[in-house]
């Protein structure tokens, strides 16, 4: 009798083993699917593409904020996203109609750049829907996102002019064009309005996607004895920084106003003074969001600062003092209410 007591005590123990195991599996994969959320992922069947400018989805500026967004919506959504970057002009129209040919719900072109090749397309595909950032395209397939970016570079040119120890100030940009000439000449219109007696040295590197190129301009303009350079160069812009690091690293006081995205988040606080951001990303997920809900129009979207479309990064209390973010807000108000227009070209 106690022999077949201790058996089956045994084997309940097996039993209970046994148990305990598949509980373990089944824990274990609700722990690798996510958890045990009370919901499913959400799940969309829109596609997405981008498509770059010759800048690279990584050129640390509007290109990777215009993707990071996107990867936001698909996480949020459940939509499919996809880019393609373009090495060169000539592959904005194939890189384009790969999305438009795919059937994607949205393609995006991502530049002015690429406002002739958005406007062939849409008008040889007008059942499909486009969207640019930076340029205008008059089809009615096409959502087209612009800023005020000579409103935003106002802001800057306060900081710069305020900030200055040697009254001479540089602007490095991309290419020679109307809407780099927004940055210019509103950046231009900032510093002369607090500091009449500053100097602004202007250099153009001719294109988006050379290091080397944004290098030298900058190196140019701090031999000068600039103290602070402002780009609009897109992935030019990492040779200004790289020579402005250079520099701090020698002893010497120099300082780069980052653009399109807070780019202190890439370079560090030590040289990035502050930077215009442009609110690309935000553009980005709100009209990707207009596809997902069947919403999407064509048309001209303009995001200025009333709009909160450009200002200062929030990052800017670290480097800039408190009486000139001030300053800047008082700026920024007479701006939003009209009391001052800010040139453009």
């Amino acid at each position: 009798m106690k022999k077949m007591f201790s058996m089956s005590l045994v084997m309940l123990l097996a039993i209970s083993v046994i148990l305990a195991g598949c509980g373990s599996k089944n824990q274990g994969a609700s722990n690798a699917s996510g958890g045990d959320t009370g919901s499913s992922a959400k799940t969309s069947n829109v596609q997405i593409g981008m498509v770059t400018d010759v800048g690279g989805v990584n050129d640390k500026s509007f290109n990777q904020s215009a993707w990071e967004a996107l990867q936001a919506t698909e996480k949020e959504t459940g939509a499919k996203v996809k880019y393609l970057q373009s090495k060169s002009d000539q592959d904005y129209i194939p890189n384009l109609n790969q999305f438009v040919k795919g059937n994607f719900d949205l393609t995006w072109g991502i530049g002015f750049n690429l406002a002739n090749a958005i406007g062939q397309v849409a008008k040889d595909n007008p059942n499909k829907n486009l969207a640019i950032i930076d340029s205008v395209v008059d089809a009615p397939n096409v959502k087209s996102v612009v800023f005020a970016e000579n409103e935003g570079s106002f802001l800057v040119g306060v900081v710069a002019g305020k900030l200055t120890k040697t009254n001479k100030i540089g602007f490095v940009g991309g290419q020679d064009s109307p809407l780099i000439k927004r940055f210019e000449k509103g950046f231009e219109a900032g510093i002369k309005a607090v500091n009449p007696n500053a100097k602004l040295e202007v250099n153009y590197t001719g294109a988006f996607d050379k290091p080397d190129l944004g290098k030298a301009a900058a190196a140019t303009i701090y031999n000068d004895g600039a103290d602070i350079i402002f780009h609009a160069a897109g992935g030019s812009g990492t040779g200004v920084f790289n020579e402005a690091l250079a520099r701090k690293k020698q002893g010497q006081q120099v300082w780069v106003i980052g653009v399109d995205k807070d780019q202190s988040l890439e370079f560090g606080d030590d040289v990035t003074l502050t930077s215009m951001v442009k609110r690309v990303d935000e553009a980005v997920k709100r009209v990707s969001q207009e596809v997902v809900d069947g919403k999407f129009k064509g048309g001209i979207e303009t995001l200025a600062l009333k709009d909160n479309g450009v200002g200062l990064a929030d990052t800017s209390t670290k480097n800039v003092p408190k009486d000139v973010l001030d300053l800047v807000e008082q700026y920024k108000q007479k701006i939003i209410k009209g009391e001052i227009t800010v040139p453009s070209k």
